[in-house]
Formats: structure tokens, sequence, C-alpha cells
């Protein structure tokens, strides 16, 4: 019998701390805290150090966290830093003393960094919202750049479009130069740097109604992209907007009032109304009603609630009134930390992600090189015009930022991370996101996991010789004092009795891993467990083993008491498939899984429930170093392997697999902080879902990867050859950007 169950204890761009256990020979996981950290998980401060987080407002882009990290790198004492484009948030680990030239740092960059506290949520960025003069600025910009367009296509002398076309830049562009020359003079070619370039080329070499226009077409685009990367960020700031801000608490005179969530402590009355949002997670003292938990769990009906039950911040009161005791605090609810666990995913960069970021630093330079060439080689080989050859050159320039390549990737992610998220599937990071896809095996533990794991007593059997031997109340006894299911239920038989009788007092008590548990009752040392156990101690006789075969044939669990010399009492107890536990192993097979069983419980027990849910190998009577073993014998073969557990029993296989799936992670703090992948309720079925979630990632982050490069090639063939014009050259970049972030945004609607 196994041993006693509890719960086994969820995309920013250029974060370069994180690789996964999967690649690593050891495999362990680096299982984490049981409260959110203030930084994030892959920082730690060590002796001497210390770890800011800063808010930096304009730091929206790879290209403001390239010229942060190159600048910040300098700094002596700086010891490693975490980007968060998506929360714009800089985490920094530094030396004592040293935070006030980090803020420096970063102040000459022309950015205004922000300390935040310890405790801030880092899922609340302000929006990126341009003021309202800067809007108007732009439109004027844009109808001086139309007229010097205008007035150079009628002829007008070229005084009136260059004065136009001066406007135009003026009025737009001065953010611009301004950034563009801090990124020079800190030796950085970002866009804003090569943007400057090329508009200042134009105008140099008279094409002044092409600089203006371009100016303009660049801050238009900036601005629609910006707009297109908060709905990414909304996308997690929705999940914190779940919680309201205010409860009906109980005061201390007995009267009830409205005060802050984050006044709210251990053990404070709360009353929800109709209607009303759960402010903090709690158990039920009075009343009863239906609870919405689709925010938290996924699921889609309300769930019955009655005293004694747990219920979670967030979740949505359907109807009746009930009165709760608060049992987490503001920042400890499963709320926050689902919010944490998708703050710290996006912290960690997925595999393609890290492909892109050593992409792009070859890419960059090897266009600018290239454009070099183009302005330099034809005039000086081939004799063509100067203006000519600079004017391609300046084309090139604009479309060598690799923005829509690098943002392509944290933009999916975090949308697949939150799609999951919002159907209760807490995944912890991008990595685990990307390599869903290729699922090949999914071990899964049989108790709480494909079953009840609540058995049901069948039958007590005491042997012959010993009929008047109190034996079942030994058992019970024994089964009383543990928390593993089959106990229980042998204990809940004998309370169920019509004259139950008092329990005996138990001394000595020890629950044995994978065999059962052992006790002394008055003088007598006594063993309660399975076969495996009664052979080790030598009481396996022909008549007990066949009694046991005989339940396990019928898909039941056997145990036996013994004590140490002959075996006294035969218990048998059956446990039931949960209603959606065959339906998600079909859906896994659709999707090419294949599935086994490990269990503690009897082969045959293993073999018969596996049957029922149509699972392929089924592995009894294992201990939890035997279910290490099985999942260790698939890895490597073909594809990744993914456990699937929520006991003590399952940690091992849990942190040795590709994948760790935690069951019923809701309200569990433990099974949110080191899970792989949470499942918020206890359904299967949503691994299935899981896995066709990771493939569409897969998809939308090929298609955005082909888009970046597809277009990038397409304008630089035709910059090089020379059909393409400087506003054709902007609408490749950032229109580029533009189309991987909408379509990066699909996953949100995923399906």
């Amino acid at each position: 019998m196994p041993s006693s169950s509890s719960d086994k204890a969820a995309s920013c761009v250029h974060d370069h701390a994180q690789e996964h256990h999967g690649h690593d020979a050891s495999h362990g996981h680096d299982h984490r805290h049981a409260s959110p950290p203030a930084g994030p998980a892959l920082l730690r401060a060590g002796p001497g150090q210390r770890l800011a987080r800063l808010r930096i407002g304009q730091m929206d882009c790879p290209t403001e966290e390239t010229l942060i990290r190159k600048k910040l790198a300098q700094l002596p004492g700086v010891e490693d830093m975490h980007f968060n484009l998506m929360q714009r948030v800089l985490t920094v680990v530094h030396g004592e003393g040293t935070l006030d030239a980090v803020l420096q740092a970063i102040r000459s960059l022309d950015m205004t960094p922000e300390v935040m506290a310890e405790d801030a949520d880092a899922a609340l960025p302000p929006p990126a919202t341009a003021p309202r003069r800067a809007r108007y600025m732009l439109a004027a910009a844009g109808v001086l750049a139309a007229l010097s367009e205008a007035a150079h296509f009628t002829a007008l002398p070229w005084a009136l479009p260059a004065i136009l076309a001066i406007a135009s830049i003026l009025a737009c562009g001065l953010g611009t130069y301004r950034k563009g020359w801090i990124a020079l003079r800190n030796g950085n070619l970002n866009i804003n740097a090569l943007m400057s370039i090329a508009v200042t080329g134009a105008v140099l070499i008279g094409q002044w109604p092409e600089a203006a226009m371009v100016m303009f077409l660049f801050n238009v685009a900036e601005l629609i992209e910006a707009r297109a990367l908060d709905r990414a960020r909304n996308a997690v700031r929705s999940l914190l907007d779940l919680a309201p801000q205010v409860a009906t608490a109980r005061q201390a005179d007995g009267s009830w009032a409205e005060v802050p969530v984050t006044e709210l402590g251990h053990g404070d009355w709360v009353r929800v109304r109709p209607g009303e949002r759960i402010a903090a997670d709690g158990t039920i003292a009075a009343g009863s009603s239906a609870v919405d938990q689709s925010a938290i769990t996924g699921e889609s009906l309300p769930v019955d609630k009655t005293v004694g039950d747990a219920v979670y911040a967030g979740t949505v009161n359907a109807h009746g009134s009930f009165d709760y005791r608060v049992t987490a605090a503001a920042g400890e609810t499963t709320l926050a930390r689902i919010i944490h666990a998708v703050e710290q995913a996006q912290g960690a960069r997925a595999p393609t992600q890290r492909f892109i970021d050593r992409f792009s630093r070859i890419y960059t330079p090897i266009v600018v090189v290239l454009a070099l060439l183009v302005a330099v080689a034809p005039p000086l080989l081939w004799g063509q015009p100067w203006l000519d050859a600079v004017y391609r050159a300046l084309a090139l320039l604009i479309i060598a930022c690799p923005c829509a390549l690098v943002i392509s990737t944290p933009v999916s992610i975090v949308s697949g991370l939150t799609a999951a998220a919002r159907r209760g599937i807490l995944i912890k990071g991008g990595v685990y996101l990307e390599d869903g896809r290729k699922l090949d095996w999914l071990a899964l533990d049989k108790t709480g996991t494909l079953t009840h794991g609540k058995p049901v007593c069948t039958e007590v059997q005491v042997l012959g010789e010993h009929a008047q031997h109190p034996a079942a109340l030994m058992a019970a006894s024994l089964a009383s004092r543990s928390d593993h299911p089959v106990s229980r239920a042998v204990a809940q038989a004998h309370a169920a009795a019509a004259t139950p009788q008092p329990l005996l007092d138990v001394q000595d008590f020890a629950a044995l891993p994978g065999r059962g548990v052992r006790g002394r009752i008055g003088p007598t040392t006594l063993h309660l467990g399975n076969l495996r156990l009664m052979r080790e101690l030598g009481v396996a006789t022909s008549d007990l083993q066949a009694r046991m075969q005989a339940y396990e044939e019928q898909g039941q669990t056997a145990i036996a008491l013994t004590d140490g010399t002959r075996a006294l009492a035969v218990a048998a107890v059956a446990d039931t498939l949960k209603p959606g536990s065959a339906e998600a192993v079909a859906a896994l097979h659709q999707l090419g899984v294949r599935t086994m069983m490990l269990t503690g419980d009897n082969a045959r027990t293993a073999e018969a429930i596996a049957a029922q849910a149509g699972i392929d190998e089924a592995h009894g009577e294992l201990l939890p170093e035997d279910k290490l073993q099985a999942v260790q014998a698939k890895l490597g073969k073909s594809g990744k392997v993914g456990m699937v557990g929520d006991g003590i029993n399952d940690a091992p296989a849990l942190a040795r697999a590709d994948i760790g799936f935690a069951m019923g992670a809701a309200g569990t703090g433990a099974a949110i902080e080191t899970a792989d992948v949470a499942l918020m309720d206890d359904d299967l079925r949503k691994i299935a879902h899981f896995v066709r979630l990771s493939r569409a990632t897969h998809r939308i982050l090929t298609q955005n990867i082909a888009l970046a490069l597809g277009i990038k090639a397409v304008f630089l063939a035709l910059a090089v050859t020379g059909h393409a014009t400087l506003w054709m050259a902007v609408f490749a970049d950032v229109g580029a950007s533009l189309l991987v972030v909408a379509n990066g945004l699909r996953l949100l609607r995923a399906r």
C-alpha cells in the first residue's frame, strides 16, 4: 500500500539565466519557494549583493533592452539582469551602494526608472498612451509631409517642399533623433539610430518629401505597435482585475463593514452576497451557494459549496449568501499565485526565443555591413551614381532592425500562457508550452489521478481460526492513523457501522512507503498492508495469497492485517475511475500520446483499472523509486515524457519527467509553485487541451518567424536592386512587427 498522499507541490524576451532541466543529465527541478518572491525566481542576490526591481516606462521593446543591457554591463557591481519587457520591469542584482549608479546610468539613456517595493505587483505597468499634445503634433506632421509631397509633385520651387518637410520632421521626429543619438553615443545601432541616419541621409541627398513621410510613418507605426503590445499586457492585467478591491468583513463589535481586501487577515469572517466576487481564499463557515470557479479552474459550470468547502479569490458567487473564514491573505491567494506564476513564466525564455536572440545578434551587423557595401561598391566599381547608391543603402538600414523577429516569440508565448491560465491550466514557462507538442509518453498515477482517490471498503474478512479475534477493530484502529485513501476507507467503514466499537490505542505508528503501515496495540506489533508487505514479513501463505489475489482480479485493492506470525484479517477496497479519465486517455491517444499507469497497488488491480481507462501499459506494486525508474526508461527514446500525479509518492517521477503535471492545484500553494504544469481542477482532459495549445503555439511561432524573415528577405532584395523606396522600407520593418504581434494575439482566442 503506498505511503500517505499529499498534493505535489506555475515571456518576456532576452532572459539569459534559465536552461530547461530536461537537457541536463541530473534533471532535478529547481523547485522554488512556497510564497511569491520579490524578484524573479531565476535571480538571487548573493553575499554582499542586493536585488532591485525597477519600473521603466519607456522600456517595452528589445531596442530599449539592448541599450540598457549594454550600458549596465559596463558598471562595476552589476552582477546580473532580468528584463520583463511585457511588464516593463528590470530586475538587477547589484553590489551594495551601487543602486544610485544603476539609476543614473538608466537616466542617462533618457529613461525614468522607478524603484519598486518588494511586494509591488509587476503585473500592472502603466498604459503606453501618448500625451494628447504628442498626438496633435503627429497629426500635424502627417499633414505637413503630405503637403511637401504635393508641392514636390506639382514641381513648385524646391524651397517650399524642403521647408514643409523640415517642419514635419521637427514636429514628430525630435524624439526619434534624441533616442537615436543616445543609441549612437552608446555604440548601439538600434531602430531609432538607423531611422535617424536614414532620414538625415535622405535630407542630405535632396529627398525632402520622402524623408518627412518616412519619419511620420515610422512614428505612426511605433504608436500602433505600442497599442498592440498593450493588448498582450492587458491579457495578464485582466487576471488581476478578477479580485475585488473591497470585502464585507465582520468587525470586532459583530457588525459588518466594507474594508479594503489588503486589510483581510487569516481567520477574518467575510460575507458574500449573490453575484459578488469572492475577495480572498477561505473556507465556508455558514450558508451555502453555487460558485463560478471558471476563472481559477476553468470549470464551465458553477460548483455547489457548503460549510467546510474551500472558496477562492476572484471566483463569483452565483446565488445565495454565505460567510467564510479567510485562509489566505491578499498576496497569498490562489489567484495571486497564478498571476505570479504567469509573470515568472514570461521571464523564462522559450527555446525558439533563445534561437531568435542569437540569430538577431548576427543578423543586424551583417545587414549594416551590406548597406555600407551597397553605398560605396557600385559607385567605385561600376561608376553608378552616388546618390542612387546611398539611397539604396538608406533603405537597407531601415530594414536592418530585427524588431519583428525578436518581438514575435514573446507575444506568442505570453498569449499562449494566458490562454491556458484562463482555462485552468497553469504553465510555468515557455519551454513547457513549446515542449508539450512533443509529448510522446504520459505516465499517470492511479489513486487520486485516474480514480477518485476515495475508495470504499467493500469487505473485511476475519480469517477462520480468529473469528472471535478483534482483528477488524485492530485493522480499523491502525488505518485511522494513516491519511492514505485505502486506510481511510477501512477506518470509515468501521465508523459507519451500526454500532461501532471505540478504536484501540495505537503506539509507535509508522507509514511504510509503498507497503502499508505499522503500529503497536498493547504488547503486539501489527502490520496492515499489501501482499508485498505480507511476503516480506513471511506470512503470505498460499491461502492468504489466493484470497488477496481473488480480490485483485476483480480490480479491488486487498490489504491484510498480521501480527508478524500469521495473517489475522483481509480487507478489500475498491476505487473507481473518475468520469473523464477514459475520455482523457482516448483524447491523448488521438493526439499520438501513449499512456502508462504507475501505481503502488497490486499488478492485477493496476491492469483492471488500466483496461477500464484504455491505458497502454500498467505497472503495479511500485515504490517511489520504481516510478522514477519507469519514467527514466522512457526518456530520450523519441519525444518528451510527462508524469501526472498528486502525491508524495509521485514527486521523484514528477521531477524526472520532461513535463510534470500536478492535479487539483487550486488552493494548493505547493503544487502551483513546483509543478511544470498545474491543472487547477482534477480534470485530466485538460492535458489534451494543453497539447493542442502547445501545437497551436508552435504553428504561430513558425508562421511569425516565416513572416518576419520572409518580409525582410523580399525587401532586402528590393532594396539592393534599387526597387524599394524609403517609405516601403518603413512598412517592411514596422508592418512586419504589427503582423507578428496580431498573429500571436490570436492564441488568446484559441479553443
